[in-house]
């Protein structure tokens, strides 16, 4: 495939043009990072020693993931590209995705040790990633001792789970404690609070301050929702929807990306969530092919403005309509041409500031057919998306893209250059994506083309030196046999 190319090149022709990012202990900002989410049950079973009435082949119960798994399988993550590791919750408790708390004192013991979760955060650290965890407070286990020594900090949801009211301050204050407590003992980067939207907003400004105090962490929301203080981000409210209804299958309308794109800075941007289901589900609804519609997606995603959330499983088309369907376990003995896809994205952005925080114009918008700029005062990038079932061509102008330029294709290999009238013309079959780097043009090499005739004049000047050697010694050895004639 012509995108694998970035793989082996982009450090060559990209990497050394481009500012590298940040490591995770230097200036990288949450504006910076793109997050990996998973759940600790669903990654995978390193372990035996916890596996605790584990049941693999049933989605309700737990399938066996840990913490040593997540260490062990790290370069999986790692060289998608990704920059933090959200693992969802880790304290003790009934359900496999960690909501139903039993204590916050505690590891589920299906997930590992305190010497296990301690080696998968320095190991996250040494791969210059960030660790985040989420923290649950809306279906906490009846069996907490907190529901039982002070049922007026809850209100009882439907299913028998209990709710933290976070409006009251004694419940605050235990709350507060017991997180504080958690990250200084260990080093995380981050954390996310669930069901943020159901959450009292001073609760969340107390909460941020006294945990930031401590410790300057990431703190995010898991809710599509207004900004509310104390939060480093939310998710941006649409983007699911909009994206997903988008990109289901080709020739969709796309009106709504113009819009959506020009709000999310500073945003989670997600197509997927952990509290619903799987996008492959509508794509497949739709009766769009998964691979090519993830493909157009993700391109969206990692150049778009934001901070990208992806799934697990995301990378290779995990389907689910319902919990817990779509909290499969992860197959990673997958075709990896998507998953090449992701880490070639993200090398790119990871790469380039302008296309994680730089101005962003959007050049055209009709009828699935989508072309966008994004750029800050070093560079410029067009990034084009043709969901649609025809092959489709647009003009830009040279005030849009300036005179003496041509946009390099990374992906298919496609040079636009300017046209006698001045404008660019991009063309790109049905349903592909390319991201194009404005530079300069470039016209003949001349540097190079002299290199080429200076090689050129010492190859044949060395060949003149072998064959004149050939013949000086065939002379010689002509002579020595008549000298032994003569004796």
């Amino acid at each position: 495939m012509k995108a694998k190319w970035i793989s082996g090149i982009l450090s060559a022709m990209l990497l050394l043009s481009l500012a590298a990012p940040a490591s995770a202990d230097e200036t990288r900002e949450l504006k910076d990072e793109s997050i990996y989410d998973v759940l600790v049950d669903r990654y995978f079973n390193k372990l035996v020693s916890n596996d605790y009435d584990v049941i693999a082949t049933d989605q309700s119960a737990f399938n066996g993931g840990d913490f040593a798994g997540l260490t062990s399988e790290i370069l999986h993550i790692k060289e998608m590209g990704f920059t933090v590791l959200s693992i969802g919750p880790v304290f003790a408790s009934a359900t496999y995705d960690g909501k139903e708390v039993v204590d916050y004192t505690q590891f589920e013991r299906h997930f590992g040790t305190e010497e296990e979760f301690t080696e998968l955060v320095e190991t996250v650290h040494d791969n210059d990633m960030k660790l985040m965890i989420d923290i649950p407070t809306q279906q906490i286990s009846s069996q907490h001792f907190w529901v039982i020594d002070n049922p007026e900090w809850f209100t009882e949801n439907e299913d028998g789970t209990f709710a933290l009211d976070t409006a009251n301050p004694v419940a605050q204050d235990a709350l507060i404690e017991v997180v504080s407590g958690f990250i200084q003992q260990y080093e995380i980067d981050g954390l996310r609070l669930q069901e943020t939207e159901k959450l009292d907003p001073a609760f969340i400004d107390r909460f941020s301050q006294e945990i930031k105090e401590i410790r300057d962490i990431y703190l995010i929301s898991d809710a599509e929702m207004e900004p509310v203080e104390g939060l480093d981000a939310v998710v941006l409210p649409g983007v699911e929807e909009t994206l997903r209804s988008s990109y289901k299958n080709f020739d969709q309308d796309t009106s709504g990306l113009p819009e959506l794109m020009e709000n999310a800075e500073g945003k989670l941007i997600q197509a997927d969530s952990l509290r619903s289901s799987r996008v492959t589900s509508d794509i497949v609804s739709a009766q769009g092919f998964p691979p090519t519609r993830m493909r157009l997606l993700f391109t969206q995603l990692l150049t778009m403005p934001g901070i990208p959330v992806v799934q697990y499983g995301s990378e290779v088309a995990m389907n689910g309509e319902t919990l817990p369907e779509s909290h499969q376990l992860l197959n990673m003995a997958v075709e990896k041409e998507l998953i090449d896809h992701i880490n070639n994205l993200n090398s790119l952005r990871n790469s380039s500031e302008a296309l994680r925080t730089g101005d962003l114009e959007v050049l055209h918008e009709e009828d699935g057919w989508l072309i966008y700029k994004r750029s800050n005062d070093e560079e410029t990038w067009i990034v084009a998306i043709n969901n649609s079932s025809s092959t489709r061509n647009f003009s830009l102008s040279v005030e849009e893209i300036g005179s003496d330029k041509q946009l390099q294709g990374l992906f298919e290999n496609d040079i636009v250059r300017q046209e006698a009238n001045g404008d660019y013309k991009i063309t790109l079959d049905r349903e592909i994506a390319e991201t194009f780097h404005v530079i300069d043009e470039r016209g003949f090499n001349k540097a190079y083309i002299a290199a080429l005739i200076i090689l050129y004049v010492v190859f044949m000047i060395f060949l003149w030196v072998v064959w004149r050697k050939g013949r000086q010694r065939k002379a010689d050895e002509a002579a020595k046999s008549q000298n032994e004639n003569r004796q």
